[in-house]
């Protein structure tokens, strides 16, 4: 069986003054020679809880609930009572003082620093101050204390390039020390020590003037001209800046009725290539829910041309594939077809131009019997 040790009162006090200021119980056990780190959590916890009458008691010997040891005098008493007051005092000297006199950033890092020892009412009360009074210190200079965690982490952060989010950063962190995730993710957030390899989508803040309903649903057959158009906006990144072309196009024949080029995707963009239609009641004009669609503006002149909106599903590109396939049409048969990736701001102007009035006069297309969407239109009136 193995020999039962006894620990003196003073390395028993010594080794929560060392526990107190942070060292960890592994270095405190090997300073001061103790075997069982259970003993380490016994005295912290008597220490805690105010039983010091506990740190007293020697080996095998129990003493009843609420009693401590039995003294040989009063006296004698008295002065274990004053020693384990005088240790209790000696701890917090950093922070002595009332508190008037005592400096708030001192107690804030104190009271932070042992958190995990002692719980925030017994610090306070051997330093003399309300829990209340503490708590408006913290919030006044608690920004400014540097959690030792918060440097641990970011280090972490940054030798793995941000390639990891809170859950690993807290398992690599946990080898060392006892660490709660909800902490560690509490300070990435705060410290803006994220993850950046997938960063998570955000919703757009504020709400759009006006959302339609996706009246179209995928129907893109028109039994008339000008009875339903489909408008988009396409990139147009060939020249010495990116330029942007608008369209609207007649789900009848696929003709282009309207388009417009910019450098600039704004509100007046849109709205000159609407304001090339006619008034058109009764007309479902269909679109995707971007900014310059959903403007007060832009839906305020569609109903001024007596026109229905029709939009999109959020995210569902399929849902306007006819002006979608044009576009992509539009690129595969001028600028990749003939390798203009890089000219000027006036050929690409000039080539769209060109291929609208080939794509809508010239063109022919299977679905319409091989003929031109003017041709088609022309046949049909």
């Amino acid at each position: 069986m193995a020999t039962r040790v006894s620990y003196p009162v003073e390395v028993k006090m010594k080794t929560i003054e060392m526990r107190l200021a942070g060292i960890p119980v592994k270095e405190v056990m090997e300073q001061l020679n103790i075997r069982n780190k259970t003993q380490v959590d016994t005295w912290m916890r008597c220490y805690r809880k105010g039983e010091w009458n506990r740190l007293e008691q020697p080996v095998g010997k129990q003493y009843s609930y609420g009693k401590g040891p039995e003294y040989t005098s009063e006296l004698e008493k008295v002065k274990a009572e004053n020693r384990f007051l005088k240790q209790q005092l000696d701890l917090p000297k950093k922070v002595q003082g009332n508190g008037k006199e005592v400096s708030p950033k001192i107690i804030v890092e104190w009271v932070e620093s042992i958190r995990g020892d002692v719980s925030v009412s017994q610090a306070c009360a051997w330093i003399g101050i309300p829990r209340a009074t503490y708590y408006r210190w913290k919030a006044a200079y608690g920004s400014r204390y540097k959690d030792h965690m918060v440097e641990k982490i970011r280090e972490l952060c940054r030798q793995h390039k941000f390639r990891y989010g809170y859950r690993k950063i807290t398992a690599l962190l946990r080898r060392e020390h006892k660490i709660n995730h909800k902490r560690v993710q509490r300070i990435m957030q705060n410290e803006g020590l994220q993850c950046r390899v997938k960063v998570k989508k955000r919703k757009p803040t504020g709400q759009p003037a006006y959302i339609a309903e996706h009246l179209l649903k995928r129907q893109f057959e028109a039994d008339t001209p000008m009875q339903k158009l489909v408008a988009d906006i396409t990139y147009l990144p060939f020249g010495g800046k990116t330029l942007y072309l608008s369209s609207i196009l007649d789900l009848f024949n696929g003709e282009i009725v309207a388009y417009s080029i910019a450098d600039k995707q704004d509100t007046a963009f849109v709205l000159d290539t609407l304001n090339q239609l006619p008034d058109l009641p009764g007309t479902v004009l269909h679109s995707d829910q971007g900014s310059v669609y959903t403007s007060q503006a832009y839906q305020e002149a569609v109903k001024g041309k007596g026109i229905t909106m029709s939009m999109s599903r959020k995210g569902t590109p399929a849902d306007n594939a006819p002006i979608e396939s044009f576009h992509s049409t539009l690129k595969s048969e001028t600028f990749y077809l003939e390798c203009l990736t890089c000219t000027t701001t006036a050929i690409v102007v000039q080539i769209v131009r060109d291929y609208m009035t080939y794509y809508n006069s010239i063109r022919i297309q299977t679905k319409l019997n091989n003929q031109s969407p003017v041709h088609f239109r022309q046949l049909a009136a």
